[in-house]
């Protein structure tokens, strides 16, 4: 380790360098990074100066450790199932999963702190087993670590300690080894934010990202058939809003909101027979919750063929036109007047709109959010932005759909900085107690409040490197 350097880092499942964007923002020196698709070792190699193209499974077992010596050990890691036999216990109970390659990294490195991400599933009622068994095998290697799950989100971070307009729910699992003569907390609170990291305010999508200007952003066009469903939708929300309005007037109340629930304008039938059908699919009758959304799509369906059946008629023959799940719409938008003031996602359950103040989570595998008063879809570089990397961050010459897919898989920059930030100050009496533990608190506590500059600088001063696979 350089003697600059406040402590030596492990990366695993590293992804483009989500993790090695804080962790170097913090002066920390790569140790090891490991990561099994080519593509996303590519791009964190062109900006990191390591290659990670590996495979943990093959890395950190019980015969063989290729994982360096280092400090802190990170990693989001993929949730499995464990095994429930009561005959296995101990690492035979995680054997075969990944996260049996990091207790074995664990056991053999000793590292100072851990920071584990996963998706909020983690810690749902599908997987208890699991939960506890990370957190029993965490503390059995000398960790104190929460038995409370401490959930994470960019959009809980005010954008001046580096969060982000996005709702991206995601489990941090932090924890930090117990010196000798020590003894750990059996019930230590989970890692909280600071008051005043928290977000107090509304997001402005637009100002707080920032959005760019243009509309004409290279791969980020709509297609003809993207352009028709909203305009053909939109149509729909305009007189929709006017038919409210009446209704309110005559009934002299304020001004009604678009409809809530689902409309699906698929199941629009009038005669008792095809709503029977619909209610009764071969004999047997929907779930409680879909029966309330039929009963409230047909009585919207019956207004709208009251107040003006010729216009209603020709827009549903267009609509039936189109893929089922573009006969859809889920207004989520409150008072807004048109879907092109809006985000809209194209989702299997059908068109989503709401307002231009935060996006979903960036996931790998739907379809990138439509940005309405830009017309257009979010760009890769304002993807970069939602998970907290600097403009500077080198995706290459990849096609724009793996720089997105890469995005949704990777962790959150500005999530792993404050909760860092946040997990040393509750350990900091462990962490003050060994010479390697003052190095690691005295690097974060006193690292800005943001991570993009530090960002920036760390991936200045990365070693020029030629990726080898």
């Amino acid at each position: 380790m350089s003697q600059s350097a406040p402590f030596r880092y492990a990366d695993l499942f590293a992804g483009i360098g989500g993790f090695a964007a804080a962790l170097n923002g913090f002066g920390g020196e790569h140790a090891y990074s490991v990561e099994i698709d080519s593509p996303a070792a590519r791009v964190y190699a062109l900006n990191w100066g390591h290659d990670p193209l590996g495979d943990i499974t093959q890395d950190a077992t019980d015969t063989v450790m290729n994982v360096g010596q280092h400090d802190i050990l990170a990693g989001g890691f993929p949730c499995q199932p464990f095994s429930k036999s009561g005959a296995q216990k101990g690492m035979d109970e995680i054997r075969g999963t990944l996260f049996f390659n990091i207790m074995e990294a664990i056991q053999a490195r000793r590292p100072t702190v851990v920071v584990l991400e996963n998706v909020r599933n983690l810690v749902g009622p599908r997987h208890t087993h699991e939960w506890a068994v990370i957190i029993e095998r965490l503390r059995a290697e000398g960790y104190q670590v929460s038995e409370t799950p401490a959930i994470f989100s960019p959009h809980q971070i005010d954008p001046s300690f580096g969060g982000s307009p996005q709702v991206r729910d995601r489990v941090l699992i932090t924890a930090t080894r117990v010196p000798d003569g020590h003894v750990a907390d059996p019930i230590v609170d989970p890692v909280t934010l600071l008051p005043e990291v928290r977000m107090h305010r509304e997001w402005d999508l637009a100002e707080d990202l920032p959005l760019e200007d243009a509309q004409d952003v290279p791969g980020t066009a709509l297609s003809n058939d993207e352009i028709t469903w909203v305009e053909h939708w939109d149509k729909w929300v305009q007189v929709m809003l006017a038919l409210r309005a009446a209704d309110a007037d005559a009934a002299g109340e304020p001004a009604r909101r678009l409809p809530g629930f689902p409309i699906w304008a698929n199941v629009w039938v009038i005669s008792p027979k095809e709503r029977n059908d619909l209610m009764h699919p071969g004999g047997v009758r929907v779930p409680a919750w879909k029966a309330v959304f039929l009963e409230k799509n047909w009585y919207l369906y019956d207004r709208l063929r009251q107040a003006d059946p010729r216009w209603l008629a020709t827009w549903l023959a267009k609509t039936r036109t189109f893929p089922e799940s573009r006969q859809k719409l889920e207004w989520q938008a409150q008072d807004e007047t048109s879907m092109w003031n809006c985000v809209i996602s194209l989702r299997p359950s059908g068109l989503r709109v709401k307002r231009m103040t935060h996006l979903p989570a960036l996931v790998a595998i739907t379809q990138t959010p439509i940005l309405g008063p830009r017309r257009r879809r979010l760009s890769p570089r304002e993807a970069a932005r939602l998970q907290g990397m600097p403009d500077e961050y080198d995706f290459g010459a990849q096609r724009d759909a793996l720089t997105y897919k890469q995005l949704g898989n990777g962790v959150n920059v500005g999530v792993v900085w404050n909760v860092l930030k946040a997990h040393v100050e509750r350990d900091r009496e462990l962490l003050l107690a060994t010479a390697k533990g003052r190095s690691i608190y005295t690097a974060i506590s006193s690292a800005p409040a943001h991570p993009t500059e530090r960002v920036r600088r760390a991936l200045r001063q990365s070693l020029d490197f030629v990726p080898t696979h």
